[in-house]
């Protein structure tokens, strides 16, 4: 957990924040949101759980079922009274629903006169969530808070940028641990197995967390969809393979990804491969604080121009504490027409890859913008890895150092 005056800084910007949209009541339903503004950590978001947030309340409210209400007590630093649990009858009932005990909750605190927002985009919050709120509050226009404590946590504390930086030193693990494992003959399951236990074992000074994201790892054909997992097919010689990973520490992030050749790259993987590295050194080297998101996606786009390639998605987004499904944090993306502007101590996973029909390459990094540059946290190499019989070992490449931009 952090300090009660980060908490507490946590929750009057927050309020600063629903104050200036006219929201006086705000109900987060997703897990990162309640884990930043109270600490609470517990495998319970496959069942409704809510917090609320009141401008006339010093603290937030926690509603969730009654056998996780002795971790919130554990976990965050709200008092007794603050934690609020709903019996089992209502855990997917057909006739009962956790959010009609939410509208008890917020009758009883007399909050149902107020202007009240929900996180209306989210994975945790249905639509039955939605209709059984407008059911038990007929009177209430909810406005859409959604994304509003997501922006707030965009900018870290120095405290979360070592979180950060411990993820960063899982991951380096992880990947390493995955590009040792890789050879043909061998399962991809058990690549994928080794990967997991080094995310989770960890470091000697510390261990890991389940990162939000499982191990993307495609292979051969796959390469040209990013987002496969893993199979129990084994890998074949000269295989081109995709490691998407992330160290997760305290539920804070940091992804990193690599393209592997089990032998030698065709000429088509080596001549994409050099065009995604050299637009990502470029697009690295301009970082810093005032230029925006599209600027940033601008240089990508330009470099990898001169070589006749194009991509239309976005090449990265802010990053940083989550849960399951997503390590992103759905505010900025590093995309044309996003507007927003590079502030210190903000994080993103820029992951400039490129498709096509049947194969695909990809490298990543997560970096943190400092008051000049840009800092990339996790030190592996950044180059195509060709592990043959003969050069079994990684090249090295100098990283992106932080201030000026210099280094690669």
């Amino acid at each position: 957990m952090f300090s009660n005056e980060e908490y507490n800084d946590r929750i009057r910007k927050t309020k600063q924040k629903m104050e200036s949209e006219g929201i006086e009541v705000l109900l987060i339903t997703n897990p990162a949101n309640m884990n930043y503004l109270t600490g609470y950590d517990g495998w319970a978001f496959y069942v409704h759980q809510l917090l609320i947030v009141a401008l006339e309340l010093e603290e937030p409210i926690w509603a969730g079922r009654q056998m996780d209400a002795n971790g919130a007590k554990m976990t965050t630093w709200l008092k007794p009274e603050n934690i609020i649990s709903y019996t089992d009858e209502y855990v997917q009932s057909a006739e009962r629903h956790p959010m009609d005990f939410i509208c008890s909750i917020l009758k009883d605190k007399r909050l149902l006169g107020k202007s009240i927002a929900a996180e209306l985009d989210t994975y945790y919050f249905s639509s039955l969530c939605y209709e059984r709120l407008q059911n038990g509050m007929p009177n209430v226009q909810f406005k859409n808070g959604t994304g509003l404590v997501n922006h707030i946590r965009m900018i870290k504390s120095e405290t979360e940028i070592e979180y950060m930086k411990r993820a960063a030193r899982l991951v380096e693990n992880a990947m390493r641990t995955g590009v040792d494992s890789l050879a043909p003959g061998v399962r991809e399951c058990d690549v994928a197995a080794d990967i997991y236990h080094a995310q989770i074992s960890g470091t000697e000074e510390f261990g890991g967390d389940y990162p939000a994201i499982v191990p993307l790892m495609p292979s051969g054909k796959k390469t040209s969809s990013p987002h496969l997992t893993w199979t129990d097919e084994r890998y074949k010689p000269d295989d081109t393979v995709i490691l998407e990973l992330a160290g997760c520490y305290k539920r804070y992030h940091s992804p990193l990804a690599r393209t592997i050749i089990l032998g030698q790259p065709s000429l088509h993987v080596r001549e994409l491969a050099d065009v995604v590295l050299e637009g990502l050194n470029e697009t690295l080297a301009i970082i810093r604080p005032g230029i925006t998101c599209e600027m940033v996606e601008e240089k990508w786009r330009k470099t990898i121009a001169r070589h006749g390639y194009q991509k239309d998605s976005r090449i990265g987004y802010s990053v940083g504490l989550n849960y399951p499904p997503d390590w992103g944090e759905h505010t900025a993306s590093l995309r044309q027409g996003d507007k927003t502007i590079l502030q210190p101590n903000m994080t993103f996973h820029i992951i400039p890859g490129i498709w096509f029909e049947d194969y695909g390459v990809e490298f990543s990094e997560t970096f943190r913008v400092t008051e000049s540059g840009c800092e990339i946290l996790a030190n592996f190499p950044r180059d195509l890895i060709c592990k043959t019989e003969d050069v079994p070992t990684i090249p090295f490449i100098n990283h992106l150092n932080e201030g000026d931009g210099a280094g690669i």
